[in-house]
């Protein structure tokens, strides 16, 4: 995240359940029906799961910021509205640039995942175990001097590993394993056999250049840049970038501006004093919804 903003502590509040297909749009469509839905004491019957579910879902939905809340009340905010409404982007996720969009989502300011923010943003390896990812939040708790109980840091890490975890290198696969669409962005494998895991650098299957661009300027415009250019190495290395939420290379980031740059001419690389810069127009925010919209019309016509 943009160093100006500080994240939000919240651990363990998806039941133990990672996010399942179908969920965030039957959580999204059911609070326009009844915004207080999640507390209804039929919710599980409405929403065709167990209480445990209907609180994971409700905290999924928040969590991804496709539904907000207030008073009680979950209403649809403008990117739940874009992407899951009846004429929204992809209301049942069929695009794999969704979950990647979504995967952004989730790691946005103000993040309401605190070990999602850590081990993407804050974590230094990229190869490790549980162990060490578990401390690593230990560790974050203790600095922040608040009461956290270490059971609950393990079940982020179990769910957080569960939920990336690519199922086609896994051991001992389950259905539950299976049920998660993210997964499939194969941002974590297992190493080897001594239960160790490895973020996958470098370009990702599935996460078009458009995509990449404009969470680029997303990331841009939650700061307090106003100079129009950025260094390429940040938005590779800073919390919060798309580099370090996609695990991609300052090579695999470039190449994505120059891609999208020869149809947008308000974009461009530039190199001074050997720094590589990204410049970018007055309006990022503008341009990154433009860049989304142009992404998903081809489907939607």
């Amino acid at each position: 995240m943009p160093p100006d903003t500080k994240p939000t502590a919240i651990f363990a509040r998806h039941e133990t359940f990672h996010p399942r297909f179908g969920w965030l749009k039957k959580g999204y469509d059911k609070a326009q029906i009844d915004p207080q839905i999640f507390l209804r004491d039929d919710a599980p019957i409405r929403l065709g799961v167990g209480k445990n579910m209907v609180r994971s879902i409700r905290y999924w939905c928040t969590a991804f910021h496709v539904l907000e809340e207030s008073d009680r009340t979950l209403t649809a905010t403008s990117f739940g509205q874009h992407l899951l409404g009846d004429q929204g982007y992809d209301p049942f996720l069929e695009d794999p640039a969704s979950l990647w969009l979504l995967h952004w989502s989730l790691l946005k300011p103000p993040c309401l995942a605190t070990a999602w923010d850590i081990a993407f943003n804050q974590f230094p390896r990229l190869e490790f175990s549980s162990d060490e990812l578990f401390l690593a939040l230990c560790d974050y708790r203790d600095t922040l001097g608040i009461r956290i109980a270490d059971s609950s840091l393990r079940k982020d890490v179990t769910c957080l590993l569960r939920m990336y975890t690519a199922p086609d290198r896994r051991t001992n696969l389950t259905e539950d394993a299976i049920d998660c669409p993210f997964t499939g962005l194969h941002l974590l494998y297992e190493a080897g056999q001594s239960k160790r895991y490895e973020f996958q650098m470098g370009p990702k299957d599935g996460l078009p250049a458009a995509i990449i661009v404009a969470t680029c300027l997303d990331f841009v415009s939650q700061s307090s840049l106003q100079a129009g250019s950025i260094a390429l190495s940040r938005l590779a290395f800073d919390p919060g970038s798309p580099g370090m939420v996609f695990k991609l290379t300052e090579g695999a980031i470039a190449t994505a501006i120059e891609a999208i740059a020869l149809h947008q001419p308000q974009l461009k690389l530039s190199t001074g004093a050997g720094l590589m810069q990204f410049q970018y127009p007055n309006r990022p925010d503008h341009l990154a919804q433009s860049l989304l919209d142009q992404h998903y019309q081809p489907s939607r016509d």
